[in-house]
């Protein structure tokens, strides 16, 4: 069971350093479980954001087959889902339209005021953004690109599996993002990727100062790392 506690010192850590620490936990995540391509980072100096998974997909390229009745209860059902739970979240929102995912944006003003008041720290989409000088702060966005418009804009789904640039990502899981991407893990790691974490810097803090020494040669940096417990 993970803790706000347990939040706030992840959110300490980049993103670079948790999958670092999650590699020496499971090697085998060096090819899974975090995001494969450039996004837009809206806040890149803004401190990592950690929050439980609040996942959806969306369309925008052509409208829903539902009626606006139904489109509008499937919206406020999505609102209600994300509202659940105290501690932190992150939405994760799929864009389903292929090729042409990004063409209408979900997130704006609205969308960023609406999730930052049921306490989301922000979004990580393959989809699209817009009103960016008129999202409230704190709140991060990272996303595929940037538009004007939403076009047919409209939730599929929520509360399933989803897939953001090879991110593959379940209800619940722990996201952890900056400026870098994202990556995604169990929350029964949390504990165990800050103890890594601190291992990992730990064991790179003598090499890091070795090559700040006046004059340092290159056989006193390479002994030091030939000595290191973890290597990249």
């Amino acid at each position: 069971m993970i803790d706000i506690y347990t939040i706030k010192r992840l959110k300490k850590l980049d993103t670079p350093t948790v999958c670092n620490a999650l590699e020496m936990i499971e090697p085998e995540r060096r090819s899974f479980g975090f995001t494969t391509e450039q996004f837009f980072c809206l806040h890149p100096n803004q401190l990592s954001i950690v929050g439980l998974a609040k996942t959806a997909t969306v369309r925008s390229v052509y409208p829903s087959e539902e009626t606006n009745k139904q489109i509008i209860e499937k919206r406020v059902n999505y609102y209600m889902y994300v509202s659940k739970g105290d501690l932190p979240k992150i939405s994760i929102m799929q864009d389903l339209d292929g090729t042409k995912a990004g063409n209408g944006a979900f997130w704006g003003t609205f969308n960023s005021n609406i999730h930052r008041a049921l306490n989301c720290e922000g979004v990580i989409t393959d989809g699209a953004i817009r009103d960016l000088g008129k999202i409230p702060k704190g709140f991060q966005m990272i996303a595929k690109c940037v538009r004007p418009s939403h076009g047919y804009i409209h939730i599929v789904d929520f509360k399933i599996q989803v897939n953001v640039c090879s991110m593959i990502v379940n209800d619940g899981d722990l996201v952890h993002a900056d400026l870098h991407g994202a990556v995604c893990f169990p929350t029964t790691m949390a504990k165990e990727v800050l103890k890594a974490a601190k291992e990992f810097i730990e064991s790179e803090r003598p090499v890091i100062l070795a090559c700040n020494e006046k004059g340092v040669k290159i056989d006193r940096i390479i002994d030091i790392y030939r000595g290191r417990t973890f290597n990249k």
